[in-house]
Parts: C-alpha cells; structure tokens; sequence
C-alpha cells in the first residue's frame, strides 16, 4: 500500500486508488494513514470524527465506514497476485481499533524523515553542497500543505501542523546550507515569497535579511528587520529574539559576517523560531 498526505490525501493498494470521496470515510482513512500500521483506537477515531458529542450510533456508524473502505480495498485487491490477501488483512480489526498495513510500501511522510534526516547529518558534517540537495529532494516530496483536501478534527489538525513545522525545519536548513554555498542572489525571490507567508517567522526573515545584504542591499534588509519588529510588536507584544537583533545591529555596522550564516543562531530550536505561522 502507497501512502501521500503531504499534499491531498492518496492511499493506493496494487496502485488503484482506495481513497473514497465522501467525506466521513475519507476522514478515516486519513488518520489510520497518519498512523499506518500502528493501531488507532475506536475512541480516537470516534472524537476525531465527531468531536466531545459523538451521536449514540457513533460506534456502527464508524463500522459502516470501515466497512466502506474494505470494499475500495477489496476492488483494488483484484488487480494483484496475491490471491490470499484479503480487505481484512490490510484494513485489521484488533482489540479496541483498526490498523492499516502498508506490506512494505511508500508511505511519504516517512520517505520525507528519512530524506530530511540525511540532510541534517550532512549539515552536522558541514557538507553543505550535500546537505543542500538532500533537503531539497526531502522537500520535492510536498506538493501542497498536508492533508489539504481533507476536512480534519483536532487529532488531524494537530497531525497536520506537527508535518508543517518539520517542513519548515528542513526548509530552514536547506536555506541555511544555500547561504553558506554563497548562494544569496539565488535565494532572494523564495525568500521574498517565504516572508510574506510566514509572517512572524523569524529565521527565515533573519536568511532574507543576511541574503539581501550579501546581495548589497543593506536598506532593503534593514527595513525587513522593522517591518517584522513592527508586526511582533503589535499581534503578539514582542520583540524580536537577541540573535536577530544582533544581526540588524550587525548589518548596521556593515559587519553581517560576524553574525551566523542565518542570521539566527538558535534556529529551529530556539523557541522563537514560529511565533506563529500564517
């Protein structure tokens, strides 16, 4: 079984799509996706579908849905070899919920960590030009925001953002290794549309600001730092982080090296990396 949720929700079975257009069911199998092969409990599934005030036939309701799966299952099971496998050994039934067994195929997300993950080592081994083109293949992998065509409760919502902040890790360091390459010209129209989305983000405005600079607009980065100040200040009551200050303090002075390459030296993990998204 193949496995996207980094975009629209795909799940194919001998490559014939088992993902079913109707909402309920849909939803169903978005979160057993997110967790394939790992049991989700009937209780999870059951508040994800209908919240804190589930209808009294929440549970034969739920069996309707699953049912409705299995037969998608069970069609695509047709176009394969294996003539032993049923909808029940893929879509399981075990004690107190479901589990959907991939059987050894791509599950996206998954790919994306591993991918992701080369990535962060060669960055950690300062091959920058290696750790560049392992992000960018890790982050080839998104075509939209995860599970964008699904209408999610808070168990997938919550799915969701957690996949949106290790995208933007990997984007920040893919960026980060781009600007140690020498490569600031290259960045500054992705980077131009990066601060406009993400408006409150702070390295990525702190790699604009560093990328406008080496690229000899020391006003335009200036003005990057006021206009992000200007929007912590008045939505959220803050200031901008110490690392950023000194990097506008830094290109001030027309000193920008010493500052770290992106500009943010406590980058993702600094607590002040995503004020907020959006």
């Amino acid at each position: 079984m193949d496995i996207e949720v980094l975009g629209a929700l795909s799940v194919r079975e001998n490559g014939v799509s088992i993902t079913p257009t109707a909402p309920k069911p849909r939803h169903v199998l978005a979160l057993l996706a997110l967790h394939a092969d790992q049991v989700v409990s009937v209780n999870l599934l059951i508040e994800e579908l209908w919240g804190a005030t589930p209808p009294r036939s929440a549970r034969t309701t739920l069996q309707t849905y699953i049912l409705q799966l299995r037969v998608l299952i069970a069609n695509a099971l047709e176009h394969g070899e294996d003539e032993r496998c049923t909808a029940k050994d893929i879509l399981t039934t075990l004690p107190g919920g479901y589990r959907l067994e991939t059987r050894g195929g791509t599950v996206d997300y998954r790919e994306f960590e591993r991918r992701a993950g080369a990535g962060y080592r060669a960055m950690d081994a300062e091959d920058y030009a290696g750790a560049a083109r392992r992000l960018a293949d890790a982050l080839s992998l998104w075509t939209g925001p995860a599970l964008a065509d699904v209408q999610g409760g808070s168990r997938i919502d919550t799915d969701a953002r957690r996949l949106e902040e290790s995208r933007l890790c990997a984007l920040d360091q893919r960026i980060e290794a781009d600007l140690r390459l020498g490569r600031h010209r290259e960045l500054l129209s992705e980077l131009t549309v990066l601060v406009n989305r993400y408006r409150m983000h702070e390295s990525l405005h702190g790699q604009f600001m560093l990328a406008l600079h080496r690229s000899g607009r020391r006003g335009e980065a200036l003005k990057v730092y006021q206009r992000l100040r200007t929007t912590l200040v008045s939505e959220l009551g803050l200031e901008p982080s110490a690392a950023l200050s000194r990097l506008q303090r830094s290109i001030l002075m027309a000193h920008p090296e010493s500052a770290a390459p992106s500009g943010v030296p406590e980058s993702p993990a600094g607590g002040r990396l995503v004020a907020r998204v959006g």
